[in-house]
């Protein structure tokens, strides 16, 4: 996307706190300014402010661990909060239940000449035990569950389906909330999936890609001493 004369501000101020901070030294400073003001997208611009914070935004302590937000919280972080819902219904309609929300620790729906949603991947739970009973009617239910979650199927499918699928592998970790997925699918279905949020495979993929740099990293600087070792030669 093409970026604004506003936007190359903004990044041009986190330039110019960065090296009053002394995160940037003056000559570095000095180039990415340069470039923020010649950047013509937003993919330029970016990594121009990739490792700095935000102006006025207040950074942890080295060694204290990051702030952990959705699905990226400690899972005792999400257990123990009030319910803002304990049941869905829909009939010749639908229903969803995604996003940051807390599930109650007995949470019934029902799906009659409809469907529904219902996402527990940035969710929040009640207790931790939780129950979800899922009655589907000549309709079709959804439910989206992160890998590392504790979570039993134990649907019946009569001319249906009641079912669990993996897309993402994942071990249930053992501090997660225990979900149990009941009910009845007749003449429809109740799907159960394992699936991580674009949110965590992003998270998963940048990690991922920055364990490679710094791999690189080392194996540039291997390769580095080594052709300073031949260039110096054994009678220097």
């Amino acid at each position: 996307m093409r970026a604004s004369d506003s936007e190359r501000e903004r990044v041009a101020e986190t330039l110019r706190e960065a090296v009053a901070e002394g995160r940037l030294e003056m000559e570095e400073f000095e180039q990415r300014l340069e470039a923020a003001y010649k950047a013509r997208t937003h993919g330029e611009l970016e990594p121009l402010v990739r490792d700095l914070p935000a102006p006025g935004v207040e950074v942890a302590p080295v060694g204290a661990a990051p702030a952990r937000t959705g699905s990226q919280k400690r899972w005792a972080d999400r257990i123990g909060k009030p319910a803002t819902s304990s049941g869905a219904f829909a009939i010749w309609g639908g229903f969803g239940r995604r996003g940051n929300w807390t599930v109650g620790r007995k949470f019934t729906a029902f799906a009659m000449w409809g469907g529904g949603e219902i996402d527990l991947r940035e969710a929040n739970f009640e207790d931790r035990e939780v129950v979800i009973r899922c009655f589907a009617l000549m309709g079709g239910m959804q439910v989206t569950v992160p890998p590392e979650l504790n979570v039993e199927v134990r649907g019946i499918g009569i001319m249906g389906g009641f079912g669990e699928r993996s897309k993402d592998d994942g071990v249930p970790s053992p501090d997660s909330p225990r979900v149990r997925i009941t009910g009845l699918a007749l003449l429809g279905g109740v799907g159960v999936e394992r699936k991580r949020s674009k949110a965590e495979r992003q998270r998963l993929r940048d990690a991922e890609l920055e364990r490679l740099r710094d791999r690189q990293r080392e194996l540039d600087g291997e390769r580095g001493s080594g052709r300073g070792r031949l260039e110096k030669g054994p009678s220097d």
